[in-house]
C-alpha cells in the first residue's frame, strides 16, 4: 500500500505540473508591444505616454539595472472568445519566482489609471468578464528592470546594490506578452488538486483520511482527458467535490486569516523604488477586493500611504473605498515598520503618534495594534509606549528565527520594563508570507505552543518584503480550507477580530517580562555605523530644535514656532529608522541616500537652533555676551570651548542658558611622568602602546582597571549567512589586539583639560587616531576616535576590563534600561552573546560601579572572569565599526568619527547625566539672553525627555518626562512661564480621560506641577499658558 501512495503522489504531481497547470489560459493570442526607455530615473505618467516608442519584440532584452522602460502593449479580444473569461498575461523575463526583488511592472490604461502590477507570482490583467469579442485592448506598462540581488542568496558580494558600479547591460529577456482564455473550470481545478494532494501528504499514512483523498486524487485523475483538460476539468472537479466538501473536526485549530505584503521601505532596493512598489501591491489589493468579498487586507506604514497619496491619486481613492467597506485594514499606527532595539524613547514615541494621527486624519480609524513582524527583536519599553498610544495588541513573526532558544508560548502577556502588559501573538506558521500551503497549515498546528487554552493563530498571507501581497490563489486556497477535514479552519478577518477573541483566550499570568531578544541579526547593533551615528545625532538635534523653538516661542515675540519644518524633520528621521536601513542591513545606495538626507536634517536643524537662540538674544540683557546652551535635562558644570577656541570652565541650568563666566577649577589637570594625566578625581595613566594602563579612581582609593583598558581588537568577522545582520560566536576565536602605536603624544595641558594623542596603522591601510582627554572637575575619560577604515569582514571592538564582580550589566533602553546576566548559566544567557545598549552601559558591585558611554554605537558585550589572585573581571566591550560584504561590498569603509568613555565611580544616575551629557554637547552662542528654563524639575530619577509646543497650535506646552533610574520618583516640575492648568495625555497629546492623581498643579495655582512616578514609568503632560501678570 505504502508503493500505491507513492505512485498516486508522483502521478498527481505531474498530471498537475506538466497538464493542468498550463491548460488555465487555454488560449492566446499575442499582443503587440512598442517600447521607450526612460533616461535616468522613472519619470511620470505624462512624460512616458508623450514619448516616441520603437517597436519590440518577444525575446528582445530590456532593462538595465534600476532602470525603467515603458512598453505600450495593443491587441484586440478574437470574436470566438466571447462569452469567455479573458486576460492580459505578462511575462518579463522573470528570474524566479520571488516577486519582490526583480523586474516588476505597473500596468495604466491610456487614461493614467493604474490598473494592476504584473510580477512572476501575479502575471495577469483582467479584460473583460465575460468577453463581448472584438474589444480593443490598449494598456501603458512603467516595467522596472529591478536586480536581482539574492541570486545566489548572499553568497557572494555583489556590484548590483549601486546603479555607479551595477553597470548598463540588460537584464532581462522579455518572454510574452498575450491576451489569453482563464479557463476557470481548468483554474479551479488546479486548485483543488493542490489542496489535497498538499493536505493528503501532511497527514500520517495511518490516517484514514490520507488514504481517502489519494484514491479520490486518483479518481479525478482517471476522469481528465490529458489530451482534454479543458473538456473533462469540470468532470473531474466533480468527483472531487465530495472529498473538499468534508468539514473539519470541531476543535480544529483556527487560522485567522489576514491579507498583508509588507512592503520594506528600502532593502535590497532604494526608497524611490518603494514608492513605485506600494503602487504596484496596492493596485493588486484593491483589484483583488472588487474580485473577493471576503477579502481583508492589512496594512502599516504609513509613510507609504502618503507616498501613494502624493503620487498615485487613483490608486488612494481605490484604498480609502476598500476602507469604508472594511476590505482594507490600516495597522500598526507606526510611520514605518521601525527596527525595535535601536530608534531613541522619543523617535518610537513619535513613530506610533505620527502613524496613528495619519490613519485617524485619512481615514477616521484608530488603529488598535503595533504590527511589527519582521523588526529584529524589540526593547522592554515597548509595552508602555504601545499603551499611551492607545494600543492593546502587538504583534510580531520574528521571534521565529531564534538561533537557540524557543519562547514558551506563540500568545502571551508581555510585560515591559515598567511592569505594563500588553497582549502579544507571533504568528506559530512561523512567516508573514503566507499562501496557505499544506505544509504551512500543519506547521501552523504543530508549532502552535498553546494548545489547550489557545484555539486560534494568526496567519498574515501574501507575497511580501519586496511587495506583491495576497493573490487569488491564496484566497482561492482559503476558500477550500474554511471548514476541510484533517486540515485547520481559515477564516479570513480583520486582526482586530483575531486579537479580541485571542486575548480572552490566554490567562493574564501567561507572562514574558522584558526586552524580546532576537537570537539572531545581532549585529545588526553596529553595522553601516554612519547611518547610526547619523541618526543618534538626528534624535538629539530634534530635541535640541524644539526645546529652544519652544523657548524661544515663549520668550522672544514675534518668533513663530517652526511646526511644519518640524514635523517634516521628523518624518525623515522616523523614515530612516526602517527596520533596514537603521540596522544596516540594505544596499550600498540605500545607506549612501541615508547619509545623505542625514547631513541635510542636520543643516535644517542647526538653522532653527540657531535661529531660535539668536531670538533669545535680540534685546536681551546679555546682548552681546556669548551665552552656554544646555539642551540636557541635567544642570551641568563642564569644560568647553570658546567661541575663540580656548578652554573654560562654565555651570549651566537643565534645559537652559548662562552667560558664558568661566570659573576656576577646584583641581587643575597636570600631566606628569610623560603620561599620566591628574585631575584630583581621576589619574589615567597612558601606557606606550597607547592602551590605558592605570585608571585610578582618587576619591574611592582604588584601581578601576583589571587590565589594559581601550584594548582595541580587530576579530575575523565572517559570519555563517547574513553578513550585514549577523555576527556569530566563532568571531571570538581569532582576533589581533592593536598594541603598536606609531605615537604616543601628549598634546594638551591643563590646567582644565589635558589630553594625549594615540596614533596606529594596521590591517589593510587603515588607521586609527584617538585622542584620551581629562578635563577638570570630571572623572569622565573621553576617548575621540578618527578611523580611516578598509579592513573587510572584521569587526573591531574597544575593550575595559573592569575589576569590579558584577552579576549583571545594566544597559539604556528607551526611557530606563535593562539589566542583563554576565553569566551564561543558561542557553537564554549564553545566546545573548552580543547586546545592544543606548547611550551608555553600566557594571558594578556593592558600593562601587563604572559606566561605558558613547555618543553613536550600540552593539557591545559584557564578559566576567576569575583571575588568579581570585578576583573578579568584568569586561564590557564596544563593537565600533565592521566591515560586511553583502549586501553592500563596501559596507563601512572610510572615514569615521566618535567618541566614548569611561565613567569612574559611577551610579546609574551618573550614567544617565552622563550619557546626555555626551550626547548632547553644550552650545556657545556668541550673544543671548539667558532666560529662565521652560521647565525645570526637582525630584532624583525625574528626566525630562522633550519639551515642544502642541501639535495643535494650540500653543500649550508639551512636556514629557520619566523615571529613568528604576524606582519610585516624587519631585516638583516648575514652569517658567504662567501655567493655566495641566493635563495628563496620551502621547498623541489627548488628555486621559481620568486623570492620574500622583500629577497635580499645586494647590494654590501656582506654577509647580507635583509628580510622583513608578519605575520607569513615562508620563506626558500638557501645560497651559497662562496670561503673564
Amino acid at each position: 500500500m505504502h508503493d500505491e501512495l507513492r505512485r498516486i503522489e508522483q502521478r498527481i504531481a505531474r498530471v498537475h505540473d506538466q497538464r493542468v497547470k498550463p491548460a488555465v489560459h487555454s488560449a492566446r493570442v499575442p499582443l503587440a508591444l512598442q517600447s521607450w526607455q526612460a533616461p535616468g530615473e522613472p519619470v511620470p505618467f505624462a512624460e512616458a505616454r508623450a514619448a516616441a516608442y520603437k517597436p519590440f519584440g518577444v525575446g528582445t532584452p530590456w532593462g538595465p539595472p534600476w532602470g525603467t522602460t515603458w512598453f505600450t502593449a495593443h491587441g484586440t479580444v478574437p470574436a470566438e472568445w466571447a462569452g469567455r473569461r479573458v486576460e492580459a498575461v505578462f511575462d518579463l523575463g522573470f528570474v524566479n519566482e520571488w516577486p519582490g526583488n526583480q523586474a516588476e511592472a505597473l500596468v495604466h490604461l491610456p487614461d493614467g489609471r493604474p490598473l494592476k502590477a504584473v510580477n512572476p507570482q501575479n502575471q495577469y490583467v483582467p479584460v473583460a468578464r465575460p468577453a463581448q469579442g472584438g474589444e480593443e485592448v490598449e494598456y501603458l506598462i512603467e516595467a522596472a528592470s529591478n536586480p536581482d540581488i539574492l541570486a545566489d542568496r548572499f553568497a557572494h558580494p555583489t556590484a548590483l546594490g549601486d546603479p555607479r558600479t551595477a553597470g548598463d547591460q540588460p537584464l532581462y529577456t522579455f518572454r510574452s506578452a498575450d491576451l489569453a482564455i482563464l479557463d476557470e473550470d481548468v483554474f479551479h481545478l488546479s486548485l483543488d488538486l493542490q489542496v489535497l494532494r498538499e493536505l493528503m501528504l501532511e497527514l500520517s499514512e495511518h490516517e484514514p483520511r490520507r488514504h481517502e483523498i489519494a484514491h479520490t486524487l486518483e479518481a479525478a485523475l482517471d476522469t481528465l482527458d490529458l489530451d482534454d483538460v479543458s473538456g473533462t476539468a469540470a468532470a473531474a472537479r466533480a468527483v472531487l467535490a465530495p472529498a473538499l466538501a468534508k468539514p473539519a473536526h470541531a476543535g480544529a485549530h483556527t487560522l485567522s486569516a489576514v491579507g498583508h505584503a509588507h512592503i520594506d521601505s528600502a532593502w535590497l532596493w532604494p526608497i524611490r523604488e518603494t514608492k513605485r512598489k506600494t503602487s504596484r501591491t496596492f493596485s493588486n489589493v484593491t483589484a483583488l477586493a472588487e474580485e473577493y468579498d471576503e477579502f481583508v487586507f492589512a496594512c502599516s506604514q504609513a509613510q507609504q500611504y502618503e507616498w501613494v497619496k502624493d503620487n498615485y491619486p487613483h490608486v488612494w481613492d481605490r484604498i480609502k473605498e476598500a476602507v469604508v467597506k472594511g476590505q482594507w485594514a490600516p495597522v500598526g499606527g507606526m510611520w514605518v515598520e521601525s527596527d525595535g532595539n535601536l530608534p531613541g524613547g522619543e523617535a518610537i514615541a513619535r513613530q506610533l503618534v505620527h502613524g496613528k494621527r495619519f490613519f485617524i486624519e485619512h481615514f477616521g480609524v484608530e488603529t488598535r495594534g503595533v504590527w511589527l513582524p519582521d523588526s529584529f527583536g524589540y526593547n522592554a519599553a515597548y509595552p508602555q509606549l504601545a499603551r499611551l498610544a492607545g494600543n492593546e495588541w502587538f504583534l510580531t513573526q520574528k521571534l521565529s528565527w531564534n538561533q537557540t532558544n524557543k519562547l514558551p508560548h506563540h500568545s502571551f502577556w508581555w510585560e515591559g520594563i515598567d511592569g505594563t502588559r500588553i497582549f502579544t501573538h507571533f504568528p506559530p506558521v512561523d512567516t508573514y508570507n503566507v499562501e496557505f500551503s499544506g505544509r504551512e497549515m500543519a506547521h501552523a498546528v504543530r508549532n502552535y505552543q498553546d494548545k489547550g487554552r489557545g484555539t486560534r493563530s494568526l496567519a498574515p498571507f501574501g507575497h511580501g518584503d519586496g511587495g506583491g501581497g495576497p493573490t487569488r490563489e491564496m484566497l482561492e486556497r482559503a476558500r477550500r480550507l474554511a471548514d476541510l477535514e484533517g486540515s485547520a479552519k481559515v477564516r479570513v478577518e480583520h486582526p482586530d477580530a483575531f486579537f479580541a477573541q485571542a486575548s480572552k483566550e490566554i490567562p493574564e499570568e501567561q507572562v514574558w517580562s522584558g526586552e524580546l531578544y532576537l537570537e539572531l541579526h545581532r549585529a545588526t547593533y553596529t553595522s553601516q555605523a554612519r547611518t547610526k551615528q547619523g541618526n543618534r545625532r538626528s534624535e538629539h538635534r530634534m530635541r535640541e530644535a524644539e526645546l529652544w523653538a519652544t523657548t524661544a516661542a515663549l520668550r522672544a515675540p514675534g518668533y513663530a514656532y517652526p511646526y511644519e519644518k518640524l514635523d517634516r524633520l521628523w518624518k525623515t528621521v522616523l523614515l530612516h529608522q526602517f527596520h533596514d536601513i537603521l540596522p544596516g542591513s540594505s544596499i550600498a545606495w540605500v545607506h549612501r541616500e541615508a547619509e545623505a538626507e542625514y547631513a541635510r536634517v542636520a543643516g535644517e536643524l542647526e538653522a532653527i537652533t540657531a535661529e531660535a537662540v539668536a531670538a533669545l538674544g535680540e534685546g536681551a540683557l546679555g546682548e552681546g555676551v556669548p551665552h552656554v546652551f544646555n539642551t540636557s535635562p541635567y544642570a551641568r558644570t563642564e569644560v568647553i570651548r570658546t567661541p575663540a577656541g580656548e578652554p573654560a570652565r562654565t555651570h549651566v541650568p537643565a534645559g537652559g542658558s548662562a552667560p558664558l563666566a568661566p570659573a576656576a577649577p577646584d583641581h587643575p589637570v597636570t600631566v606628569t611622568e610623560g603620561r599620566t594625566l591628574d585631575n584630583g578625581l581621576v589619574r589615567v595613566v597612558i601606557g606606550p602602546d597607547g592602551t590605558l594602563a592605570s585608571v585610578y579612581d582618587l576619591t574611592a582609593e582604588r584601581e578601576v582597571l583589571a587590565g589594559p583598558g581601550n584594548l582595541l581588537r580587530l576579530h575575523s568577522d565572517l559570519p555563517n549567512y547574513w553578513d550585514a545582520w549577523d555576527i556569530d560566536k566563532h568571531y571570538k576565536n581569532h582576533y589581533r589586539d592593536l598594541l603598536d602605536a606609531e605615537s604616543v603624544t601628549v598634546t594638551e595641558e591643563g590646567p582644565l583639560r589635558a589630553a594625549v594623542r594615540v596614533e596606529r596603522a594596521f590591517g589593510k591601510g587603515s588607521r586609527i587616531t584617538q585622542t584620551v582627554t581629562l578635563r577638570a572637575g570630571s572623572k569622565r575619560v573621553d576617548v575621540e576616535t578618527e578611523i580611516d577604515w578598509h579592513e573587510t569582514e572584521k569587526i573591531l571592538k574597544a575593550a575595559f576590563p573592569v575589576d569590579v564582580r558584577a552579576d549583571h550589566s545594566s544597559a539604556e533602553i528607551q526611557f530606563g534600561h535593562v539589566k542583563r546576566p554576565t553569566h551564561t548559566n543558561t542557553s537564554w544567557e549564553a545566546a545573548r552573546f552580543e547586546v545592544y545598549g543606548h547611550r551608555w552601559v553600566h557594571i558594578g558591585e556593592p558600593g562601587y560601579g563604572v559606566a561605558v558611554l558613547n555618543d553613536s554605537t550600540y552593539g557591545h558585550d559584557v564578559s566576567r572572569t576569575t583571575r588568579d589572585d581570585g578576583g573578579t573581571t568584568t569586561t564590557v566591550r564596544l563593537s565600533l565599526v565592521r566591515a560586511p560584504r553583502v549586501p553592500d561590498p563596501e559596507a563601512d569603509q572610510g572615514a569615521h568619527r566618535f567618541t566614548y568613555s569611561l565613567l569612574p565611580g559611577a551610579s546609574i544616575a551618573d550614567a544617565v547625566a552622563e550619557g546626555y551629557a555626551l550626547n548632547l554637547p553644550l552650545r556657545v552662542a556668541d550673544s543671548g539672553g539667558a532666560p529662565d528654563p521652560v521647565v525645570s524639575v526637582d525630584g532624583d530619577g525625574l528626566t525630562v525627555e522633550a519639551v515642544k509646543l502642541a501639535d495643535d497650535s494650540s500653543g500649550d506646552v508639551v512636556v514629557r518626562l520619566y523615571e529613568s533610574l528604576g524606582g519610585r520618583a516624587a519631585g516638583t516640575l516648575r514652569t517658567g512661564f504662567p501655567l493655566a492648568g495641566v493635563q495628563v495625555t496620551d502621547l498623541l497629546e489627548r488628555p486621559l480621560t481620568e486623570q492620574p492623581d500622583q500629577v497635580r498643579q499645586s494647590a494654590d495655582g501656582g506654577d509647580a506641577v507635583r509628580v510622583a512616578l513608578r519605575p520607569f514609568q513615562i508620563v506626558t503632560l500638557r501645560l497651559a499658558v497662562g496670561e503673564r501678570g
